[in-house]
């Protein structure tokens, strides 16, 4: 033999032998006593076959002609609630479409008659004002005489003016003077405008506190209704956090009457009354919010279109996506089992 396969030998008989796979041919497993014997023909193969095992050498492995296909139903019933869910809410958004609608429709024609009392020449205000006929006259333009009884002041608030902190002042003003003849209570409410936090002591405002008789013109307004989350008034405290007209007004001894001074909307005419603890009085117009048309329009603006969703388009896309649901094709994965089934 010759020398260098000698030393082949020796070498791999000194070098440490490698671990082969556990994995081994079932149709040769009776067959591996006589082929770790040295000389075999095909012991070089066997231990090549070895040191690259393949998951299929795995006794437990199986492969997909062991487990045959099995036919899964692809197109399952649709789950009824979610099909109600589903069918509610283009019912639903179609409703509050249509209920939107009226909406913005009465809210529109009570604000253009305030619009239309505000153009009218103010009416001089009654001795003695029914409550329940202050509805028919409610952003009327009125202007009243009397004496502002500043000991019988009430402050109203927290409220806020341009993001500062501060109170509305409300006033009882005494008409006796100008229905000298008249026996009944003739006092009514003035709201007279807001004033800083900081100047809530009358001692610091007294260019604020007119005295003597004064001519007060604003809009006659109709008792505002407390909800569920407003604070209750202390008025032996003298904390007055919602406008109750009612309750102030017995109170101060008025007359359930609200009347709110109006003033030029002037900027710096506003500057120098805050300044100097002047109630800053209303704008005369009309202040209420009407949010019926963002509810029934929403405009969303992008780059360059402006798309509008409303409750109407909101339902007419739910009703295609219910529609699209309800008849969905057939998908490839219900075809491809098809095809299997006929084969």
């Amino acid at each position: 033999m010759d020398k260098s396969h000698l030393l082949i030998r020796t070498i791999a008989k000194s070098a440490p032998r490698q671990e082969t796979s556990r994995y081994i041919c079932t149709s040769c497993r009776h067959l591996r006593p006589q082929i770790e014997k040295p000389g075999y023909p095909l012991r070089s193969v066997f231990r090549r076959q070895q040191s690259t095992a393949q998951p299929g050498d795995s006794p437990g492995f199986t492969s997909v002609l062991d487990n045959p296909p099995v036919l899964i139903r692809t197109n399952r019933k649709h789950n009824k609630f979610g099909l109600a869910l589903l069918a509610a809410i283009p019912v639903i958004s179609f409703g509050l479409g249509c209920w939107q609608v009226q909406r913005l429709g009465w809210k529109t024609e009570i604000m253009a008659r305030f619009e239309d009392r505000l153009v009218r020449d103010p009416l001089p205000l009654p001795p003695v004002v029914d409550p329940s006929a202050i509805k028919d006259f409610d952003y009327r333009r009125v202007y009243a005489k009397g004496v502002l009884r500043h000991e019988k002041e009430m402050l109203v608030g927290p409220r806020l003016h341009d993001g500062k902190d501060g109170f509305l002042v409300v006033t009882p003003l005494d008409r006796r003077g100008e229905f000298p003849d008249s026996e009944v209570n003739t006092t009514v409410l003035v709201n007279r405008g807001w004033i800083p936090a900081s100047m809530a002591d009358p001692r610091t405002r007294p260019e604020g506190l007119p005295i003597g008789v004064t001519t007060v013109e604003g809009l006659l307004r109709e008792p505002w209704k407390r909800n569920l989350f407003t604070p209750v008034n202390k008025p032996e405290e003298g904390k007055f956090y919602f406008p109750d007209v009612a309750e102030m007004a017995a109170h101060a001894g008025a007359q359930g009457v609200w009347v709110e001074e109006t003033m030029r909307n002037d900027l710096l005419e506003s500057y120098r009354r805050e300044e100097k603890g002047i109630p800053i009085g209303r704008a005369p117009e009309v202040n209420l919010r009407n949010n019926h048309g963002q509810y029934i329009f929403v405009s969303i603006m992008p780059a360059v279109t402006t798309i509008y969703l409303t409750w109407f388009s909101l339902s007419l896309a739910t009703s295609v996506m219910m529609w699209m649901v309800l008849k969905k094709p057939q998908s490839g994965i219900s075809r491809r089992v098809r095809q299997n089934k006929e084969w």
